[in-house]
């Protein structure tokens, strides 16, 4: 597949993920970056982050226009989510990418075993 479909295929997974789930485009952007499109790992990282933000932008316009986007309930996190991403955004250069990779497959593990039990 060529450079501009492959990015494309990337990017509807991605969009996917987050419009099914409301989260999760990045689980699926970051290995597919990296492993499909040759992008580089920290770049990677970086990249998911530039393209969830309008596609979560987007699932929480329609979410909304469906009723299903409670704003109230909303607002503690994304104030937590905006001082998390800027600290992390801060840091991000000086992590080593092992340590990076170690934590997202952690992350994957931890999402993983929470969404076969269920809890």
């Amino acid at each position: 597949m060529k450079g501009n479909a492959k990015y494309a295929v990337t990017g509807a997974l991605a969009g996917a993920a987050n419009g099914f789930f409301g989260a999760g485009g990045g689980l699926f952007l970051v290995p597919l970056l990296v492993y499909w499109c040759g992008l580089e790992e920290r770049r990677a990282f970086a990249t998911s982050v530039a393209v969830i933000f309008p596609l979560s932008a987007l699932s929480a316009v329609l979410y909304w226009m469906q009723g299903g986007l409670a704003f109230a309930a909303a607002w503690p996190y994304l104030l937590g989510g905006v001082l998390g991403g800027w600290v992390a955004g801060c840091v991000f250069h000086r992590i080593d990418m092992v340590w990076l990779r170690r934590a997202f497959g952690l992350l994957l593990l931890y999402g993983g075993v929470r969404a076969v039990l269920l809890l």
